[in-house]
C-alpha cells in the first residue's frame, strides 16, 4: 500500500544530535525519501530551533517524541509542539484511552492542518520474553492489537507497530487507519537492536503506510544512493 502521506513511503530517521549533520543529510535526501523522522535524541539536544533548521528543507517531518503522561500534561505537550507543524506526532498508547483522546483533541486546536497523531504500541526492540518481564502475559501481536484497538477507539489517526503486526492491524482497523512501521531492514542490512523486522517491500504489501528506516540510510557511505536502492527494492518487490 503506497502511503497516502507521500508517494514515497520511506521516512528516514535522523539519529544524531548534530544540527549540521542532520541538515546536510536532509538536504542530500530531498527527492529521495518521503519524509524525515526527528526523534528524542535530536529534539532534546537542539529543541525547536534545531527542528526548524531541518524543517527548512521542506521535507515532511515525523516528530517522534512518544509523549506519555497524564492526559492534561500530554495535551499541553501537543499544544506546545504543534506550532512547529510536524506532519506526524507520536504518543504512547499505554497512557490509556483518556490520554489519547486528550492528545487528539489538542492536536485539532492547531492553526492550519492538524498533525497526524499516532500511538506507539509495542517497541520493535521488544519480544515476548521482554513483555513477560514487564508483566504482559499475551504475545506481542495480541498486545499490539489490543493497544491499536484502544487507539482507534480514542480517535487517533493510527499507530506505530512492527512489520509483523501490519497485516493483523490492517484487517482489524480498516484501510484508513495509518500504520507507521519501524523495524524495516532492506536487503543486506544488519538487524542491530531490533527484534521484529521485515523487508520494505513485504511490509508495504501487508498494508504499511510509512516505513521508518534509519541506519541503513544514515550510516551508508552514500545515504542518497542507499535511499535510491531501497526504492528500487520496493519497486522490484511490487512487480
Amino acid at each position: 500500500m503506497i502511503s497516502t502521506l507521500s508517494k514515497n513511503p520511506v521516512f528516514c530517521a535522523l539519529d544524531t544530535t548534530s544540527v549540521t549533520q542532520a541538515v546536510t543529510l536532509a538536504q542530500s535526501l530531498i527527492g529521495k525519501v518521503g519524509g524525515l523522522k526527528v526523534g528524542m535524541e535530536f529534539f532534546y539536544a537542539n529543541g525547536p530551533s534545531g527542528y526548524q533548521a531541518v524543517a527548512e528543507t521542506g521535507i515532511p517531518i515525523f516528530l517522534d517524541l512518544k509523549l506519555h503522561d497524564i492526559p492534561n500534561t500530554v495535551a499541553g505537550g501537543i499544544r506546545a509542539i504543534t506550532p512547529l507543524k510536524p506532519t506526524i506526532l507520536t504518543i504512547h498508547t499505554a497512557g490509556g484511552i483518556e490520554m489519547m483522546k486528550a492528545a487528539k483533541q489538542a492536536s485539532m486546536e492547531a492553526a492550519g492542518p492538524s498533525p497526524i497523531v499516532v500511538g506507539v504500541t509495542v517497541l520493535t526492540s521488544l519480544d515476548e520474553s521482554d513483555l513477560k518481564m514487564a508483566g504482559v502475559a499475551d504475545t506481542a501481536a495480541d498486545q499490539v492489537r489490543r493497544l491499536a484497538s484502544n487507539a482507534q477507539e480514542a480517535g487517533l489517526d493510527g499507530v506505530v507497530c512492527s512489520p509483523l503486526e501490519v497485516d493483523l492491524l490492517r484487517a482489524d482497523c480498516g484501510p484508513g487507519f495509518k500504520l507507521i512501521v519501524p523495524g524495516i531492514r532492506p536487503s543486506g542490512a544488519a538487524i542491530g537492536d531490533q527484534k521484529r523486522v521485515m523487508g520494505p517491500g513485504e511490509a508495504l504489501a501487508k498494508g504499511a503506510d510509512v516505513l521508518v528506516i534509519g541506519r541503513p540510510i544514515t550510516q551508508a557511505n552514500h545515504p542518497a544512493n542507499a535511499a535510491d536502492a531501497i526504492q528500487a527494492e520496493i519497486v522490484a518487490s511490487a512487480s
